[in-house]
């Protein structure tokens, strides 16, 4: 295969690996600068994953003292907590140096591909990158006005059991006091351990921890600070991904290596090197034993990095139950899981939901708008609606799933009024029909009417199609109680609930309503009188006590 072919190949498959300038002509640059993933399947042969070994190269145990062996075989061991299964809803603060913009996903590397949108603007507000990069925009998140007490009495209110917080992002920077990467929130930036405080503030309220680890992409996803515009007054002038330590002195930065920040530079055939995937395994097992995270999620196909992902899984797992006495409490996250090994960690399906009940518990995630903060979301009041949260919680946790809900910060540490009053909308709603979420399980159907879910990730948003007609079931964990969710308020005087055809019915009534209602059990529906007012927004909730 020649060159230009292996381009294609990358291109086609999805798979990314950015180039030195050094490397392309203008027009293979164009094929590949929007191709920004690096590889998702075992491309280095029998043995490997995202291009590097299975087997340890460093000598000793770097899966800890326990069970759980660096092999998908031993990981099946695994058996979902209780506490996850019970939980059901969390809410996550996906904030990194890259919502110092106030422009969205991905500006970290964005700024640095020619002629983008977030590279147009980065010229205006900040300069060209070869003079003031990313590394720069780390300084200037200060998360000044930052409460994360007072964020998580919030996030409690809404009807969180769980918080997660980023720990770091493709762009190599780290939000905890990291011992093994000097690119961290304690030395630039806020000055201070962010994860750390949002840990103590999540336990401080009962609320089940997260971290989300994104950098083994940062391999692949930020090599482009290594290049150059290929056009203009600065064509063939590097950006500043070139810098050295060396070139720090008498700078603000100086002390820091800024090949940490960006990565060393490399060539498109080249995997992820030992120094590369040892330093992503001590940063995260450092992440894991200073903060005991409860959760701990890659954004990533499979455990990330060969050896590195495996061993951290399997160091996760025996940690975990050496510090709760033997029980396991772990939940790990990743995602593109193959039904052969679900049962080992909890599937993750980003912007997504599944399209039928899963053995395994699963999770879904989204956002109300982007991933990092967007100050237009906010101009143009355009994120999510509670409404359609709702309808996506219930859709999730009818099939065994738990969602997930991040609402992006600016980067002073706060929450804009939008963001505040959809979280006060689903608080409201979460007060009057939790029964039917937390400490559920799913029923014999996950619903019924005439929409349903596409499944799959990125395909969540089919869920903003589901109304009135349409209705999501979960059961007691003990059995017992059905809940028939109805996505909206239904139409007619009566509510036909097949799901619940030729069950024994003691009683039936509705969440957050004193009334009683009518009801008929049949052979081929639950029949019930629709309430005379309705009881809360955006979902009605019947409750059914079998009888």
């Amino acid at each position: 295969m020649d060159r230009r072919e292996f381009l294609k190949c990358l291109a086609a498959t999805g798979a990314w690996a950015a180039l030195p300038a050094h490397a392309l002509s203008a027009s293979e640059w164009q094929q590949v600068v929007d191709v920004q993933w690096g590889t998702t399947e075992d491309k280095g042969g029998p043995g490997t994953w995202d291009g590097v070994p299975l087997a340890s190269p460093l000598a000793g145990n770097l899966a800890g003292t326990g069970p759980f062996q660096p092999a998908w075989d031993s990981l099946l061991q695994y058996d979902t907590p209780e506490w996850y299964r019970d939980a059901k809803f969390g809410i996550w603060a996906h904030w990194s140096p890259q919502c110092v913009p106030e422009e969205g996903d991905w500006y970290a590397r964005s700024m640095y591909v020619e002629g983008s949108k977030n590279y147009l603007n980065h010229l205006q507000q900040y300069g060209h990158p070869s003079k003031v990069g990313y590394k720069d925009l780390c300084a200037q998140w200060t998360l000044l006005n930052w409460d994360p007490e007072a964020m998580m009495e919030r996030y409690q209110r809404t009807g969180a059991r769980l918080f997660l917080a980023l720990a770091n992002h493709h762009d190599g920077f780290d939000t905890w006091n990291s011992r093994h990467h000097a690119w961290n929130a304690v030395n630039v930036g806020p000055r201070r351990d962010v994860l750390a405080g949002w840990a103590a503030a999540a336990r401080n309220r009962g609320l089940r921890f997260g971290a989300t680890v994104h950098a083994a992409r940062n391999w692949w996803w930020f090599q482009v600070a290594h290049l150059s515009d290929q056009k203009g007054p600065r064509a063939g002038k590097p950006y500043d991904g070139r810098l050295t330590a060396a070139d720090g002195a008498n700078q603000w930065w100086e002390g820091l290596d800024p090949q940490s920040l960006y990565g060393r530079k490399h060539g498109v055939h080249d995997a992820p090197d030992q120094a590369y995937v040892e330093n992503f395994y001590r940063r995260t097992r450092d992440l894991i034993d200073q903060l005991d995270p409860d959760l701990l999620y890659f954004d990533n196909t499979g455990l990330p990095l060969g050896w590195g992902g495996m061993n951290i899984g399997a160091y996760f797992y025996n940690r975990n139950l050496a510090t709760r006495g033997g029980k396991m409490e772990a939940v790990l996250n990743i995602k593109g899981v193959p039904d052969r090994i679900a049962k080992g960690v909890v599937a993750d399906y980003e912007r997504g939901v599944t399209d039928q009940i899963k053995p395994f518990p699963w999770q879904s995630e989204t956002c109300i708008g982007e991933w990092h903060y967007a100050r237009s979301r906010y101009a143009n009041h355009s994120y999510m609606k509670p409404g359609e949260v709702i309808h996506w919680l219930a859709d999730a946790v009818s099939k065994n799933g738990t969602f997930i809900l991040n609402i992006p910060g600016r980067p002073d540490g706060t929450n804009d009024p939008d963001e505040i009053a959809i979280l006060e909308a689903i608080g409201r709603w979460m007060d009057i029909n939790g029964e039917a979420i937390y400490s559920t399980r799913p029923w014999k159907i996950y619903g019924e009417g005439p929409h349903a879910a596409k499944g799959g990730a990125f395909a969540g948003e089919s869920t903003s199609a589901l109304d009135g007609r349409d209705v999501r079931y979960t059961r007691s964990k003990y059995g017992g109680t059905v809940y028939a969710i109805v996505l909206g308020w239904p139409e007619g005087d009566q509510i036909r609930l097949t799901g619940l055809a030729g069950e024994r019915v003691g009683h039936v009534d509705v969440l957050g309503s004193a009334e009683t209602l009518t009801w008929e059990a049949g052979d081929h529906a639950l029949t019930v009188g629709r309430p005379a007012v309705r009881p809360s927004d955006y979902a009605v909730v019947f409750r059914v006590r079998l009888a």
